[in-house]
């Protein structure tokens, strides 16, 4: 069995993104928090190679549009559809990047896939989760998990 980037890893990981790109004045980080199911915006890339799984952020609505607002230098009530999903998708590439920099090489990234619904996780089938993150940032819901696949061989499906 390879090493899979564990809980702690992904804490030091979301810390990090948090206090570059989201929060660099320290104010709102993100803080533990039990499991929650809200997964209205999810966004997956696909690792392949040495290592094949996915790396995948889940957050509330709330949580996405803030972090757009972050990410993009707008205000909270003018972010969009589209700029949710150009945020949450750019926080699994970065999520993701720095997942795959701890795992066996060769292994390539996908680009992200963003879904603004609902269950994502559940649309991966013939994988295992191997690490999960559970957060709040500034009172919503933020997940990040890792899942490995148990095919010997996976599609990728890029956005």
């Amino acid at each position: 069995m390879t090493a899979t980037p564990t809980v702690e890893d992904l804490r030091v990981i979301a810390e990090q993104v948090w206090s570059s790109y989201l929060d660099p004045a320290g104010t709102g980080p993100l803080l533990p928090a039990v499991p929650a199911d809200a997964d209205d915006v999810s966004a997956s890339v696909s690792v392949t190679g040495a290592w094949q799984g996915h790396v995948v952020v889940s957050c509330s609505a709330g949580a996405s549009r803030h972090a757009a607002a972050a990410l993009l230098g707008i205000e909270f009530d003018d972010v969009t559809v589209d700029d949710v999903s150009d945020a949450v998708g750019e926080l699994a590439n970065i999520i993701g990047g720095n997942v795959k920099s701890l795992l066996p090489q060769p292994c390539a990234l996908s680009l992200p896939h963003v879904l603004v619904e609902e269950g994502l996780t559940a649309r991966f089938p013939g994988v295992v989760e191997v690490s999960q993150l559970n957060g709040s940032w500034l009172g919503e819901s933020v997940t990040v998990r890792v899942l490995e696949s148990t095919a010997d061989v996976v599609g990728v499906r890029a956005a």
